[in-house]
């Protein structure tokens, strides 16, 4: 087995790793490279493999530096299938849409140009078409559902914490007579942040693919960054500035709009700044991923699904509103009235935000915050950096506002964050191989994982092949590979959704004893336990058509699908009884 790495690999972006086992070829996400001209004219260069051979393709999250390449992948012969977790693949949906119109729009500008002087034009790198023809290919999943790819390969999807629906993904491969398990961690989150849950700890693997994007560096505490943002969002409104904040529309400006309600609803001294002070969203993305995130409300931590069932909706509030069109886009700079304005993108690479610093950067009475990753070579960087002065649409613009970086907003995990997620492991990996850092970041957390830990981590440079020995019987088939998988906790939890669903839907699964037997076996659990997680996404969220049966016996509406999950499950049950005879 054979892991050649072909992307984020010098920098956080162009995630791209290709696993070969046998005649078995599988892609671990398909990111764009981004970070000014450079790092734009590799996403044209060829894939260092053949896209036609690829069976599939695993995607951790939705973010454009791990599927940005996706339709491009597929216009260049890819045919597999896409596996993600169901909320990635209704962001993936929005995502990429958006960005082919970013590529057709820069295409379209670039060959005005290009006319105008003579020169050859040029394509977009993939259209909307192809975007449409790529989403073809994907095949949503939900956490903790085992899933076999083939006889060979088979994958789970465990929460990452860093945006929804992001997943660390096992992957367990079997080769001759020994199966290797592979753990790569996609973008590891933040512990107790706001909607999101916690990353998963993983006990088990022989090789580990890390990010290492904060290895050599700490987040202050958010409470603090959301206490700073807020004296800055006061002291600039009474300047008569506006506060413009670049935001991933994914991930962190839904956690914005949180942090901002939390304040609107408390008795803080910050509540009386929003009482004239509106709040803009200017992305269409964001707002269409917004309601993505209110659609997959069953992946959100406890505090907010707590919120969510007292009514009180956290990604609303009454100075909130989001703008569509680009009349909407172009007011907010002629009105002066001080306001927040949230836009993408997070770098300042494309998008809204570029008007919005070219009408803002110029005001010493404005303030620009960031409150995410600026990679090498971005607009965003080199604003934190210190630029006097920088270049939008061709005009040379002067930096007068005010310019802040609030690192405890980041999505990644910080060193000590990334620390605990490795200490996790009980069975020492043969090899952790570091990605998606600057080549600093990942020699720095490379020394403190063998200081602190004693582990071997391994910098991945350039586009490195590494050979992978055998699993040395650690986990000898695929049936040691799935009770390994369901670990107690994992059974416990299993057992306790049965219990659950037992309570609300009895009419509807039968004979659980069979089922939450201490003595059932591995394989059946996790094949019952798929089925629940369909039936506990079906009751949770906050869309579906499933009811609860109250004490007045009120009949049960169920979806097509609901019934499809419910004749599998009594299936299961059935076959049981047969083999018990």
């Amino acid at each position: 087995m054979k892991i050649q790495f072909c992307g984020a690999t010098s920098g956080v972006t162009g995630s791209c790793h290709l696993i070969t086992a046998g005649d078995h070829k599988i892609l671990l996400d398909c990111g764009q490279f981004q970070g000014g001209k450079a790092q734009d004219e590799l996403n044209f260069e060829p894939f260092p493999f053949d896209p036609a051979e690829v069976e599939f393709l695993i995607l951790s999250h939705a973010h454009i530096d791990h599927c940005g390449r996706i339709p491009l992948l597929v216009k260049r012969g890819f045919k597999g299938k896409i596996y993600c977790t169901d909320a990635t693949a209704d962001l993936l949906d929005i995502m990429l849409k958006d960005s082919a119109y970013i590529h057709e729009k820069e295409a379209e500008w670039q060959n005005r140009k290009n006319e105008r002087a003579g020169r050859p034009l040029v394509e977009a790198l993939y259209t909307a078409k192809d975007a449409e023809d790529a989403l073809k290919f994907v095949v949503p999943i939900l956490y903790d559902q085992l899933i076999d790819l083939n006889d060979d390969i088979r994958i789970c999807f465990n929460d990452a914490g860093h945006i929804l629906g992001s997943a660390i993904t096992e992957i367990w491969v079997k080769e001759d007579d020994n199966v290797s398990k592979i753990v790569f961690s996609g973008d590891l989150g933040v512990m107790d942040r706001p909607i999101l849950r916690n990353p998963t700890i993983i006990k088990k693997a022989d090789y580990v693919i890390m990010e290492s994007t904060y290895g050599n560096r700490l987040h202050p505490e958010n409470s603090m960054d959301v206490r700073k943002l807020m004296n800055i969002i006061r002291d600039t409104a009474a300047r008569g500035g506006n506060t413009v904040i670049p935001s991933f529309a994914v991930g962190r400006t839904q956690e914005l709009i949180y942090e901002l309600n939390r304040v609107i609803d408390s008795d803080s001294e910050y509540q009386k700044i929003f009482e004239d002070l509106m709040v803009y969203v200017d992305s269409p993305m964001a707002q269409n991923a917004t309601e993505a995130f209110k659609k997959n409300s069953q992946v959100f931590d406890e505090e907010t699904k707590d919120f969510i069932s007292r009514g009180d909706n956290p990604l609303e509030f009454k100075n909130l509103k989001f703008t569509r069109s680009s009349e909407e886009s172009q007011w907010l700079n002629v009105d002066h009235t001080p306001k927040i304005i949230i836009s993408a993108s997070g770098m300042c690479e494309a998008g809204r935000i570029r008007h919005h610093l070219k009408h803002n950067l110029w005001n010493e009475k404005s303030s620009i915050v960031f409150v995410g990753y600026q990679a090498e070579g971005t607009l965003g960087r080199q604003l934190i950096e210190g630029a006097t002065e920088v270049t939008l649409f061709g005009d040379k613009v002067e930096v007068n506002a005010q310019i802040h970086n609030l690192e405890g907003f980041s999505g990644h995990a910080d060193k000590n964050g990334l620390m605990d997620w490795i200490r996790g492991f009980q069975m020492v990996p043969k090899k952790i191989f570091l990605v998606h850092g600057e080549p600093q970041s990942k020699i720095d957390f490379a020394d403190a994982i063998k200081a602190e830990t004693g582990m071997e981590a391994v910098v991945v440079n350039a586009n490195a092949e590494y050979e992978l020995e055998p699993a040395s019987g650690q986990v000898v088939n695929m049936e040691e590979a799935m009770a390994e998988a369901v670990d107690e906790n994992k059974i416990n939890e299993a057992r306790n959704h049965l219990f659950n669903i037992r309570r609300r839907l009895e009419d509807i699964i039968y004979n659980t004893d069979l089922a939450i037997s201490p003595d059932v076996p591995p394989e059946k659990l996790a094949r019952i336990n798929n089925i629940i997680l369909e039936l506990e996404k079906s009751s949770i969220n906050l869309g579906s058509t499933l009811t609860e049966s109250n004490e007045d016996n009120t009949a049960i509406e169920l979806t097509d699908a609901d019934r499809a999950t419910i004749a599998a499950a009594r299936k299961i049950e059935e076959e049981e009884r047969k083999k018990t005879k």
